[in-house]
């Protein structure tokens, strides 16, 4: 099969704890996060159409159309989705209820004539989706916080290292983590419960332990406006979860 080479940005979203909800209920909460999705690529003026999407089984991966802007991907994408994500919660029965784990990657990827993607960035993005920091820092938010990001050092370092309009560098924090064959360093976001300065000096004791999130709670309340006017609410102290990464 003959296949095409292009630079290409991918996400994959993974919702968290959808085993042992009944396939009625999987099946719906699917349907709705692939609406959200569809609703959050169209508000950050992706053409959802034009990505490439397959099906994940508790989850999705899409891959961007060609010249499409990362920047775009993180914001205001991923705001756009937690807002969508936090309102469905608002009025979901526990059983429907959708928390999902975000990754982003890019790099050289090989299409296919029918849509087929492979190659190894989206390896990469699966071994970004299974990290135990994404896992373990969504597990230990506030249930009023729908989703974790995470971000590969590339996807960072081309788009929110730079400050770019409405990306803050202080709302990420470096993590590392492996999974199965795959160590690598990456930048882990709460939407809406942003992350603590990392210490000076402080590193993971092995290779294979995942670097240690803290969580921003507290009273002092600071709101930030995408284009479109949706505001994110963001609270200010320190919560410390500490993580140990498995392979």
């Amino acid at each position: 099969m003959e296949t095409e080479l292009e630079y290409r940005a991918v996400l994959a979203v993974d919702i968290e704890r959808s085993a042992g909800r009944g396939d009625e209920a999987l099946m719906e909460i699917r349907g709705k996060l692939s609406e959200m999705l569809r609703e959050a690529f169209l508000a950050s003026g992706v053409d959802w159409e034009a990505c490439l999407r397959h099906d994940l089984g508790d989850g999705l991966r899409v891959t961007a159309p060609a010249g499409t802007r990362k920047t775009a991907l993180v914001h205001p994408l991923v705001q756009e989705l937690a807002l969508r994500l936090r309102t469905h919660n608002r009025g979901a029965a526990p059983r429907r209820m959708i928390r999902v784990r975000i990754a982003l990657h890019a790099g050289d990827v090989h299409l296919g004539p029918k849509g087929e993607v492979a190659g190894s960035p989206l390896e990469v993005l699966a071994r970004l989706l299974d990290a135990p920091p994404a896992r373990t820092a969504l597990a230990g938010a506030p249930e009023t916080v729908p989703a974790s990001l995470l971000l590969s050092r590339h996807f960072y370092d081309e788009t929110v290292r730079n400050g770019y309009h409405g990306l803050y560098p202080e709302d990420f924090r470096k993590v590392t983590f492996t999974v199965k064959e795959h160590t690598a360093d990456a930048w882990l976001h709460l939407p809406g419960w942003p992350m603590a300065p990392e210490p000076a000096g402080e590193a993971p004791s092995a290779p294979e332990a995942a670097a240690v999130p803290e969580l921003s709670v507290g009273a002092k309340m600071i709101s930030r406006a995408s284009e479109n006017s949706s505001i994110y609410a963001v609270q200010h102290g320190t919560q410390h979860i500490n993580i140990t990464g498995k392979p």
